[in-house]
This record gives structure tokens, sequence and C-alpha cells, in this order.
């Protein structure tokens, strides 16, 4: 297997449907989302997971304005987008990323339309974006298990605790 640097895994919307796309792919794809703001051991565990349900992982990362509208805490993100794209395409199990500007990634899965839709199993499925988009067309929707005590936030927290 070749290996890519980083930097050429971050894709446009454009670069990824072209890549990736319906016409273009001859395996499963499988598309999940995040902020991915602080990588943590959570995060590489849940995407080699989710790499493993296909053959192709492609990550939506949201944009710097995108997680901010989460409302996951004054100054977040902490660090800018570009910065966490390129984290999450270092890793091994990923083969593309996107930074995607809208709240929800649900434009972006209908442009390249994924056999595998994965979010963490800390969503229902009602709460999936896309998860009609991926079914509909036979598709298949999977929420995994997330590591216990591993989350951004806590990491955040501790962060403060030591610094204070």
């Amino acid at each position: 297997m070749t290996r890519r640097a980083a930097a050429a895994k971050v894709l446009s919307r454009n670069e990824i449907v072209r890549r990736f796309g319906v016409e273009r792919r001859t395996g499963s794809l499988v598309f999940t989302n995040g902020c991915f703001e602080l990588l943590h051991a959570g995060h590489v565990d849940y995407l080699e997971r989710a790499r493993s349900l296909g053959d192709v992982l492609v990550v939506g990362v949201n944009s710097d304005e995108s997680a901010a509208r989460l409302a996951k805490g004054h100054g977040r993100p902490i660090v800018g987008e570009a910065d966490r794209a390129l984290v999450v395409a270092a890793l091994e199990s990923v083969d593309g990323v996107c930074v995607f500007e809208e709240d929800t990634p649900e434009t972006l899965i209908r442009a390249i339309m994924p056999d595998v839709l994965v979010k963490g199993a800390d969503y229902t499925l009602e709460q999936v974006a896309g998860r009609e988009v991926v079914q509909d067309r036979g598709g298949r929707v999977e929420l995994l298990p997330l590591l216990e005590g591993r989350s951004t936030t806590g990491l955040i927290e501790r962060a403060r605790e030591v610094t204070l």
C-alpha cells in the first residue's frame, strides 16, 4: 500500500466527490464526521473501527464556524480547522478529509453517498444527520461505542485544573 502525505488527503468538497463519489468507487465507502478538536485515543479508536466497516474512510471535519455554533464552550474550537483536518488525515485509517461549513454534514453526505454512515453511540439513530439519505439508497448507519473517559471536553477540563 502506498502511503500518502496527510496534506494530500485533505480535500475540497469537489475533490472528495471526484475521488470518492459513487461513480468512481469500486468498494464500500464509510463516512463519519466531527470536530476532532484535540485528537485523543478515543478518536483514534473510533476512526479505526469506522474504517473497518468498509474499504475507504472519508471524514468530514466541522469548520471553525460550524464547530463554534455547536456551543461546545467559550473560545472553542481551540485548534483551527486546517490543523484539525491535517491531524485527522495523518491517521492511517483515514483516506480522505473534507472540512464542511454547514451545521451538519448532510450536504456532503448527499454529494458522496456513503455506503456506511458512522457516528458515536452518544447519538441516537434519529439524531444522525444524513441517516435517511444513506438508508434510502440501501446503505446502513452504525453507532459505535465510545471509549470510556476519553473526550475533548474532559481533556480541556483536566488541562485547566493543571494550570490553575
